[in-house]
């Protein structure tokens, strides 16, 4: 049994209280966690305002800001083996995924470190004469970051980089399942060397933890991943402190395929879409909108490949689809999935637990071929292996089908048409938009939702300014006395 520990203030410490984690591939219990009680996540808020406060931040250049985030940069890469494993035992996402994604987090914080010493204010016009008006950045202060536990390093790196860059200070909330990589990722920032209560690594349940962080005076700026109903919570906390807050939140992401495509391409990119990392992603594809004309050679395809997929031990670099993070998350899913059928979707593949691996959370990566939109599967979120698919007749009929969802976060375009591509580009209401390709990121890209997928955005050189308060700061430059404004003239 591993013990972890939260962060505050520059020391590793026990929870007063802790709670097990377990692992999916097995729901066998190995770690004991940190459960922060409201006692500790004020601790932690308090250590990073007065961090924010004390000179050595404060004072400190952005240059130097931004090679700190170099040298957490430098840390990631060189422990990636060791935060892969660990991400790989707590959520049960595949070593393969955990090792290629981590190793590029580090590609983050050495973009947000570059950009460090970048952000710059401006002098104004100013229609006065005797008057000299500039504008300046400053850091909006402390920041509390909260993330799921899927893709939990990449989604902080988009927080925690622009942040520490603009001269934030940080509380970072691990979400209570799988939080064993933040965790021990606390370790590289105390080995980089920020100052005590910087950055703080904490973890924990409702009201005590959650509440208590996102409702605290002293936190000036929410970064949220995660649910639309706890991001409502959110919102209604942040009333309490006025936080400045961006939500990233789930997706229903939309796949068109035009009849012009290669088939055989397409089928591998809308595999990856869905059924990496079992489809715990906000940005899975998981609605196939495919022409009627090329439908049911698609989906031939699709089955052939989705049954083919090697399932089993996370650990394993073979495995290709790992367990479903929770017990919960399984559940919700199967539900789903028998919903769907009985509202009229053919069962193409899966649909169920694997057979033979019982003791983890495993499910068999799954395919419904819907009659109509208002199936479950195609309106409801499962963060899991389902891919539904619906034909469409017409390029309008594809957008419309596309557009029909509360969420907004990602979709795909797949045709050969490029003035075709353009338009889809347009007409889709989602925050990105792949054409011929899914999945691809990179730390100079912003993504973020619409509707029901959240506000604001993360990634990018604009989203540091999300980090700061601007201050005018007005100079008179004459050397004329003051006139008596009593006094007419």
């Amino acid at each position: 049994m591993q013990v972890f520990q939260q962060y505050i203030n520059g020391v590793f410490e026990d929870g007063s209280k802790t709670f097990e984690s377990f692992d999916p591939s097995t729901s066998q219990s190995w770690a004991r966690m940190p459960a922060a009680t409201a006692a500790d996540v004020n601790r932690a808020v308090e250590a990073a305002h007065n961090a924010f406060l004390d000179p050595t931040w404060a004072n400190m250049s952005a240059t130097q800001r931004g090679k700190l985030l170099v040298r957490l940069a430098e840390l990631i890469t060189a422990n990636t083996p060791w935060l892969a494993e660990l991400e790989t035992r707590d959520t049960g996402k595949i070593i393969r995924e955990t090792s290629s994604q981590i190793g590029y987090v580090a590609e983050y914080y050495r973009y947000f470190g570059g950009l460090a010493d970048k952000l710059h204010g401006a002098h104004l016009p100013i229609d006065k004469p005797d008057m000299d008006v500039t504008l300046r950045r400053e850091p909006i202060g402390v920041v509390a970051a909260i993330v799921p536990w899927n893709s939990q390093l990449f989604l902080s790196a988009v927080k925690l980089g622009p942040a520490i860059a603009a001269g934030c200070t940080v509380v970072l909330k691990a979400s209570e399942e799988g939080p064993a990589p933040l965790l021990a990722f606390a370790k590289l920032v105390h080995e980089a060397g920020f100052p005590a209560g910087v950055v703080n690594v904490i973890t924990g349940f409702g009201d005590d933890c959650g509440k208590t962080l996102t409702s605290h005076p002293l936190v000036s700026r929410i970064a949220f991943t995660g649910g639309p109903e706890t991001a409502q919570h959110i919102v209604r906390n942040s009333a309490n402190n006025l936080a400045a807050t961006s939500l990233e939140l789930g997706g229903k992401s939309p796949v068109v395929v035009f009849d012009d495509v290669n088939v055989d391409s397409v089928a591998n990119s809308i595999v990856a879409g869905i059924f990496a990392a079992s489809g715990q992603s906000c940005v899975a594809g998981s609605r196939l909108i495919v022409q009627r004309a090329i439908k049911d050679e698609l989906l031939r395809k699709l089955a052939e490949k989705a049954t083919q997929i090697q399932i089993g031990n996370p650990h394993d670099m073979q495995t290709e689809m790992g367990p479903l993070a929770t017990t919960r998350q399984l559940a919700h899913i199967q539900q789903v999935v028998e919903e769907s059928i009985s509202q009229g979707a053919t069962l193409v593949c899966g649909g169920k637990r694997h057979p033979t691996l019982v003791d983890g959370n495993y499910y068999l990566p799954t395919i419904l071929d819907c009659p109509h939109k208002d199936i479950a599967s195609i309106r409801k979120e499962l963060f899991g292996p389902v891919l539904s698919v619906i034909a469409f007749d017409t390029e309008a009929e594809a957008i419309a089908l596309a557009n029909d969802s509360a969420y907004g976060l990602a979709s795909g375009v797949f045709t050969a048409n490029l003035t075709r591509g353009h338009r889809m580009t347009r007409a889709i209401r989602a925050g990105i938009v792949w054409v011929n390709t899914y999945r691809a990121v990179s730390p100079i890209v912003p993504f973020g939702g619409y509707g029901m997928s959240g506000l604001g955005r993360e990634g990018g050189s604009e989203s540091i300014l999300d980090y700061t308060r601007t201050k005018s700061v007005w100079i008179r430059t004459s050397d004329d006395p003051i006139p008596d404004p009593f006094v007419m003239r």
